[in-house]
């Protein structure tokens, strides 16, 4: 049982994830959506706040959650707890292998790139396939803030990931459901539902630039608790009379 605290969380959480989902139009009456589930905290709030979300719509829309396995990666989610939680949700459950290849691009690419653009491309294909037309991924705000400081210190450009974005000429969209949540929130949502940890976590995660990005957001929210809020709300109020 939920303290009464716990439970004005919880909703709390819903109601946000309601909140982003409206405000960029993400999901509509009939669409069916993909929802991708790494295994991690993220997805997983993902896809039990979408499927709670759904019974309260006068709406309805398909939900199917996808699992991607890199069999050159150690990265290991829970794939008897990712089915237990499908069947309580009463939610499809699609598990694909692919393989990276690894250890043949590593000198080219980054190990976290490779693994990436090989997990999305099985999600697209599969969405082709099987006619989805959104693709859910669990970025949350925190996400959005460390690509926005990566772009700006690596590539000189002020840019992000969309809340919702289309690919292919329209043949499907991608939709972030967590746009306005941080990553505080997930954790404690999952920590209270006892969503079960990865079994394996991924060994290239602490080396990537995202960990350092992380790191000086957590150093400006010290400052500023509103900073996170703030920093994200400043992508949409852009001044170019005050720009270079």
């Amino acid at each position: 049982m939920y303290t009464k605290s716990e439970k004005i969380f919880l909703n709390s959480v819903l109601q946000k994830v309601g909140k982003g989902i409206n405000q960029y139009k993400m999901i509509g009456a009939d669409d069916k959506v993909m929802v991708a589930v790494s295994g991690g905290k993220d997805s997983l709030v993902m896809l039990e706040t979408l499927v709670l979300r759904r019974k309260y719509l006068p709406i309805k829309y398909e939900l199917c959650a996808v699992h991607i396995v890199v069999d050159d990666v150690p990265f290991k989610a829970n794939p008897k707890f990712l089915k237990q939680l499908c069947d309580e949700l009463e939610v499809p459950l699609i598990i694909k292998e692919t393989h990276a290849g690894i250890d043949d691009f590593e000198k080219k690419k980054r190990a976290c790139f490779t693994c990436s653009w090989n997990r999305r491309k099985e999600l697209f294909q599969l969405c082709a396939d099987k006619g989805f037309n959104k693709i859910a991924f669990g970025h949350h705000m925190d996400d959005m803030l460390e690509t926005l400081l990566m772009n700006m210190s690596y590539h000189a450009e002020i840019s992000s990931m969309p809340p919702i974005i289309s690919m292919f000429e329209g043949l499907f969209e991608i939709i972030r459901p967590m746009v306005l949540l941080n990553n505080a929130e997930l954790k404690r949502y999952a920590n209270l539902k006892k969503f079960m940890k990865m079994e394996k976590n991924c060994p290239y995660e602490d080396q990537t630039n995202r960990n350092a990005m992380r790191q000086i957001i957590d150093q400006i929210a010290q400052i500023s608790p509103k900073a996170r809020t703030n920093m994200f709300r400043a992508m949409q109020n852009v001044n170019e009379e005050y720009l270079p």
